[in-house]
């Protein structure tokens, strides 16, 4: 008699536990006092099989508990064969917990946000994107040319959509299309926060980056490393490679370096900004590792913020003919990340140096505070 109240109340759960492994809870916590906006959050992919064993990659869909509505996500691989982590686009005000379902079902279409391509027809630039902003960095092609340049470009836009593809393919993209263009000048200088060495007081720049990888390709985060040949960094032999990922929403691509040099001790770099002649504003907080700038105005062309966040130790910030610095030590073969990037007054968002300022300080809290995921 026990046996069989047993077995019928085996198959009363039998339900719901079919139910629980066709399923999985995620709650997304914001214990600070910052409203996160379009935040892209990365989940284990290991942690949601283990809670939803039979999920199916191509059919299941991420549903915001509250609104019943479709949030959009995308498997990050980080250039590895099997899924690493699931990112989910979400906004979760101050001091709240988002909670969302990850279930079966058809997923909508997701808008592609980000983008990063090599652009061997243009001299083997490496460009890259989101909805906001977008940059490139110079290839081996152009050495040796009146081309060449050291740091990262900015190409500002106006419009969500991708453009990298339809610039190239005109052509004429230091003139603004409709869509924004490329007025920034590098040249050798570090750029918008590119990073080197900084052996004896000098910058010891690296040549341009010889190989490439694509590690993850949007929608919502693109992910891709740059290979650079070893040089000789003020009688110190160093090699780098650089792995940059840009979030759909953000102004700033999150970098990190991974430095192998021979000697043991800390190594001395800078990240640096080129500064204009005329008159903009300059913002060094060494405390919290921000370097901000606004740039002056170039007539019709509207005005680009620039701007850096160290997540390591700040020696020394300064400014000099050329450039805004910021000086940081690197272990041998062991990764520094950091966070640059830019905007412009025409987009419409940031169209000020208080605002670029604010925006800079707020990044560098949200850093500081990151959100906290369960999987249940």
């Amino acid at each position: 008699m026990k046996n069989t109240k047993r077995i019928s109340l085996f198959f009363l759960l039998l339900p719901l536990i079919l139910l629980s492994q066709n399923k999985a809870t995620i709650e997304i916590q914001n214990d600070s006092d910052l409203e996160r906006s379009e935040a892209i959050v990365a989940v284990k992919w290991e942690t949601v099989l283990s809670h939803f064993p039979q999920i199916d990659t191509l059919n299941f869909v991420v549903i915001n508990a509250a609104t019943k509505k479709q949030i959009p996500y995308q498997l990050e691989h980080k250039g590895l064969p099997g899924i690493q982590n699931l990112l989910v686009q979400v906004s979760v005000k101050a001091k709240t917990t988002l909670r969302v379902f990850v279930q079966k079902g058809k997923p909508n279409d997701v808008e592609v946000k980000t983008y990063a391509r090599f652009v061997p027809e243009r001299k083997d630039d490496f460009a890259w994107e989101n909805d906001k902003i977008a940059f490139r960095t110079y290839g081996k092609a152009i050495e040796n040319t009146n081309e060449d340049a050291y740091g990262f470009d900015v190409w500002v836009k106006r419009t969500d959509k991708m453009v990298i593809n339809e610039r190239y393919k005109i052509g004429n993209y230091h003139k603004d299309n409709g869509n924004g263009m490329d007025y920034y000048h590098v040249g050798h200088t570090l750029g918008a926060g590119n990073m080197a060495p900084y052996i004896k007081d000098t910058i010891r720049y690296s040549a341009n980056y010889h190989q490439w990888k694509v590690l993850d390709n949007g929608p919502l985060r693109s992910t891709f490393q740059l290979i650079y040949d070893a040089w000789n960094a003020g009688g110190i032999k160093v090699k780098v490679v650089k792995t940059i990922s840009l979030d759909a929403g953000s102004q700033l691509s999150r970098v990190e370096n991974v430095y192998t040099f021979e000697d043991n001790k800390l190594m001395p770099v800078v990240v640096g900004i080129i500064k204009r002649p005329e008159q903009g504003v300059i913002s060094l907080d060494e405390k919290r590792g921000i370097l901000g700038y606004w740039e002056p105005t170039v007539k019709e062309d509207g005005t680009t913020g620039v701007g850096s966040i160290l997540t390591t130790p700040v020696k020394n910030m300064f400014v000099n003919n050329e450039q805004i610095l910021a000086v940081t030590e690197v272990k041998n073969n062991e990764p520094i990340v950091y966070y640059t990037g830019a905007s412009w007054d025409k987009a419409g968002k940031i169209t000020n140096s208080v605002q670029w300022l604010d925006y800079l300080n707020h990044f560098s809290q949200e850093l500081k505070n990151p959100m906290l995921v369960s999987v249940k």
